[in-house]
Formats: C-alpha cells, structure tokens, sequence
C-alpha cells in the first residue's frame, strides 16, 4: 500500500463523515438560529428553550436520513473489502 493509496483512502473517509455530520447538525443549527431570533425578539431569556426543538429536529433529521445515511457508509465498507486485494498488492 502506497503513501499515496493511504492518503486518498483518509481523504474519503474524511469528506464522507464531514459529508454525514453536516446531513444531521445543519438543520439543528438553523432551528436554533430561528429560536435565537425568536428568543431576542421576544426577549425571553430562557436558556432550555431552544433544546426542545433542536432535539426533535435533530431526531427527525436521524429518521429522515438514517437509510441515506447508512447506504453511504455501507458503500465506502464496501468499495474498502472490495479493494483489500489493490492495497495488498
């Protein structure tokens, strides 16, 4: 196995969990954005209101893309067994 193979392995796997998290805190942040905007309109100061919604959000993003989630991991596992025998030889 090449330096080279090494660092293309890491590169994909580095863009694909970067890729998986950004599918699951990005609507997280944008809820907590619009509470935050609520909160300061409102002026209510309350710390804990904004978890309830990113929680649901956040658990609605899981169910969501939890099966596109799992394809692509599924995908790298196996283009990874599928090319055990180029990284050996």
């Amino acid at each position: 196995m090449t330096p080279g193979m090494v660092l293309d392995l890491f590169g994909e796997a580095l863009f694909l969990v970067v890729l998986l998290v950004a599918v699951i805190v990005v609507p997280s942040l944008l809820v907590g954005l619009l509470v935050s905007t609520f909160q300061a309109a409102t002026q209510i100061n309350e710390q804990t209101l904004s978890f309830l919604p990113r929680l649901l959000v956040t658990l609605l993003t899981i169910m969501w893309a939890g099966p596109w989630i799992l394809g692509q991991l599924m995908d790298e596992f196996n283009n990874i067994f599928a090319n055990i025998p180029l990284f050996l030889g």
